[in-house]
């Protein structure tokens, strides 16, 4: 069977949410599954409007119990003064039971985010998802230096060891560059293979 891979974010202004599926084009691109699903927005939705919050998402809403269900789980939030968003820590916070149950042990896990600039938090952030995955005993994925766009120094471009990122800018304006989407992909590629490794 094709391992199934889970892609759960959360998005403010969509750089996140155009990052979810460039990493689930390398997963399907590898012949394994991939579920693309965001967390639930606590924001009322009339601040979210005035705030210019990206409010038209396909993804579905995941549920804390469906987590279970996939051979590996990549996170992505975007950063909040060097930690995940409220959003994902809202969601995380429901999964007690799936801790207590051991069911997500050995299972592949990853993270992948977006600051608004280059020291922003980026790596404390993907810290911070990958502690959530390792305390329910999950195999962490990384994000290799044989992507060689992790070494790029002629433009600013985030990625990181420790997963995929973005740089949205100080006011959310900047694109996803194409070397940050290259590499999402090539994340998403990779987690799935490891996945598929261990999910066999």
């Amino acid at each position: 069977m094709s391992a199934r891979i889970l892609v759960l974010y959360y998005s403010t202004y969509g750089h996140i949410e155009t990052m979810a599926y460039a990493i689930a084009k390398g997963i399907e691109a590898t012949g394994a599954t991939a579920v693309v699903k965001r967390v639930p927005e606590t924001v009322p939705e009339d601040i979210a409007k005035a705030n210019h919050f990206k409010l038209d998402q396909a993804a579905p809403i995941a549920t804390p119990a469906e987590l279970a269900e996939y051979d590996g789980i990549i996170l992505g939030t975007g950063t909040r003064f060097g930690r995940l968003s409220s959003q994902m820590a809202s969601f995380l916070d429901k999964t007690g039971g799936l801790w207590a149950q051991g069911a997500l042990i050995g299972k592949v896990g990853a993270a992948f985010t977006s600051t608004g600039s280059q020291h922003a938090g980026q790596e404390l952030t993907l810290m911070s998802l990958i502690t959530n995955l390792m305390h329910y005993g999950m195999t962490i994925a990384s994000f290799p230096f044989s992507f060689a766009g992790l070494a790029e120094i002629n433009e600013v471009s985030g990625g990181t060891p420790y997963g995929a990122s973005t740089i949205a800018g100080p006011d959310g304006s900047r694109a996803v560059s194409q070397n940050e989407l290259n590499g999402a992909e090539f994340f998403g590629k990779h987690v799935a293979e490891v996945t598929k490794k261990i999910a066999s």
